[in-house]
């Protein structure tokens, strides 16, 4: 597979029928699959598909539970069917989203002296804690002026011309991993937006090295390894999510901590730490 014939068009909003054929399509279930787990007959949902019948609301919903569809999605179903949007779509600002973002904030500061970041689905840095600043510091003052895109994003710090790839080690490995985890969120979650961020990266990019990962030894996790300012960096990312999120931004929130993979980065951190007191 390479770059060039990977689909990165966003999905289609070409009216339910394609909409319901689309996710189910996805989530690779045949039509009697979904009736089963759905819980309707397979005629219905054969007919649902081809326009010959018109869903209710209350259907629509129950087809993309199923179907483990995104909130965002799932107002895009609604409305394809004539019906209002269901799900909000609040500011992180927003007082409703006070406690939600106050606990991100205690994720993120309990993580230090190690860095911590929440994401939205496009891999847009929404909130970052200390060390993570700092390691962007390292990597150099003007970096995310570099690679553009008014928002610091993490598709772009590895994959831009102007990013971090010189200074990753073992890029022939990681490089492939990061890439093919970004096209696999952005057909699973329908991520228009990280479509549109791998869409405008892809000419850069190598196909070859992208999708034939160099053969390493087989460890618990593969760390990223980074040499910055002569100082050796290894870390690897574990990944949180709101498990009953009722709110699209919510839904889309994604905590990623690091953590050093090796004592040298380990104690790199924890100096720093100590000393900025």
């Amino acid at each position: 597979m390479s770059v060039s014939t990977l689909d990165l068009r966003p999905d289609s909003h070409g009216g339910f029928p394609a909409l319901l054929r689309q996710w189910r399509q996805k989530r690779r279930l045949s039509q009697l699959d979904l009736a089963l787990a759905s819980d309707v007959s397979q005629r219905h949902v054969s007919f649902l598909e081809s326009g010959r019948a018109n869903p209710s609301r209350s259907m629509i919903l129950q087809l993309s539970e199923t179907l483990d569809v995104p909130l965002r999605e799932r107002n895009a179903w609604l409305t394809a069917a004539g019906f209002a949007p269901l799900f909000q779509i609040r500011p992180l600002d927003d007082p409703q989203m006070g406690q939600v973002m106050s606990a991100v904030r205690m994720m993120l500061a309990a993580h230090e002296p190690f860095p911590a970041i929440a994401l939205d689905r496009a891999w847009n840095v929404l909130m970052s804690n200390g060390p993570f600043d700092l390691l962007g510091t390292m990597l150099g003052e003007d970096l995310w002026a570099r690679i553009g895109g008014g928002q610091r994003n993490l598709m772009r710090l590895f994959f831009h011309p102007q990013g971090i790839r010189p200074l990753v080690t073992n890029w022939a490995t990681v490089g492939p991993l990061i890439w093919r985890r970004a096209c696999k969120e952005a057909e699973t979650l329908g991520g228009a937006e990280m479509k549109a961020v791998l869409a405008e990266l892809a000419p850069y990019q190598d196909a070859d090295v992208l999708w034939s990962a160099v053969d390493t030894t087989l460890n618990p996790v593969m760390a990223f390894q980074m040499m910055v300012q002569g100082q050796a960096i290894s870390m690897f990312a574990i990944i949180a999510t709101l498990g009953t999120a009722q709110d699209v931004t919510a839904d889309e929130l994604r905590i990623e901590t690091l953590y050093p993979a090796d004592p040298v980065t380990e104690a790199l951190f924890r100096n720093a730490a100590a000393a900025s007191g």
